[in-house]
């Protein structure tokens, strides 16, 4: 197996967590954090700004994983670097976004 495969798919479980929390926000027609917002990672983007970032984290966990270093489910080498992948981003996000959230509207 080429070296690069499990960083392709490490990053690939990493994007794909970052895809729900924009595409749950963005359905829900909430506003949430993104690069794209006023500051970056720190002002609020529409629900329609978030979909698209959504979408593109989608596409490029996709090229990740099925494209670029193709992803066996039955392979427990794959399937453990891609949750490792998706458990570090999702605490990475909920750190972040539990940050920002406090520094808005304090926990009663």
């Amino acid at each position: 197996m080429p070296w690069y495969v499990h960083p392709a798919h490490f990053f690939g479980g990493a994007f794909f967590a970052n895809a729900l929390p924009h595409l749950i926000a963005g359905v829900s027609g909430l506003p949430l954090q993104s690069p794209f917002a006023s500051p970056p990672f720190k002002g609020l983007s529409s629900p329609t700004v978030n979909v698209a970032w959504a979408l593109a984290n989608l596409a490029i966990a996709y090229l990740l994983l099925v494209r670029f270093a193709a992803f066996d489910l039955r392979s427990w080498s794959d399937v453990g670097v891609c949750f490792v992948g998706f458990g570090t981003m999702a605490l990475l996000c909920s750190r972040s976004l539990g940050r920002l959230r406090k520094m808005a509207v304090p926990f009663s």
